[in-house]
């Protein structure tokens, strides 16, 4: 190899490296605001439904920095490019399903609904929670805001709220009769907020979630 060959390789190489260290620190920085982003929304969600008035409060003021001021029109803007994110994906693992794009109480939301899609969902929602993100994320790459995105896949959240519901009529009829607090298992943000919302409707009794991810769980009490 000629000394011009060896210097033009080296050259190549060191061009690489500083793509990749671009590339990596781009990453992770949009995976730290990501993750920014995530902790306010369970903070934004838990604080319209937090059982103590003074905590919710709290909650709220230091998650109001949360895309204030959007218009739907920008709402669903960031819904088309979730679904056209969420139709790669398809694509690529060869699996079919509609799309649809939309918002709802302030919120973009994509629903996809099809056949043999319980991948997508994975146990507990775990995988359907980390596509959520990821499309969160492929947002914020293209707009550079934040989005509090809400992503359901064969009506998963849909029926999943139904079944929340009964468990927490069911905690709040032994919390009456008990006189003592029940403790509910660990749930997601998104599960929690749908106990809340029950028990808030319920005379006689409150909840306040206690704990740290992943085990942060509600517990329901006697008024």
């Amino acid at each position: 190899m000629t000394e011009t060959s060896a210097a033009r390789t080296e050259a190549d190489a060191a061009d690489v490296d500083a793509t990749t260290s671009v590339d990596l620190a781009d990453t992770t920085v949009l995976a730290d605001s990501d993750a920014d982003q995530a902790d306010n929304d369970e903070l934004v969600d838990e604080a319209d439904d937090d059982g103590s008035d003074d905590e919710a409060g709290d909650d709220a003021e230091r998650g109001s920095g949360k895309r204030a001021g959007q218009s739907d029109a920008e709402l669903f803007a960031q819904s088309e490019i979730a679904a056209d994110y969420i139709e790669g994906l398809l694509d690529i693992l060869d699996m079919d399903g509609d799309i649809d794009e939309l918002v709802s109480a302030g919120r973009p939301m994509v629903e996809v609904l099809g056949e043999r899609l319980d991948n997508l969902v994975g146990p507990r929602g775990a995988t359907l929670e980390a596509l959520q993100e990821l499309t969160r994320l492929a947002i914020f790459r293209q707009t550079g805001t934040p989005s509090r995105l809400l992503l359901d896949v064969g009506s998963y959240r849909a029926n999943r709220r139904k079944e929340l519901a009964g468990v927490a009529r069911t905690a709040v009829e032994k919390a009456i009769a008990s006189g003592e607090a029940v403790r509910l298992e660990p749930m997601s943000a998104f599960e929690r907020k749908c106990v809340h919302d029950v028990v808030n409707a319920s005379e006689g009794v409150r909840s306040e979630s206690e704990g740290v991810e992943p085990s942060r769980r509600i517990v329901v009490h006697p008024a």
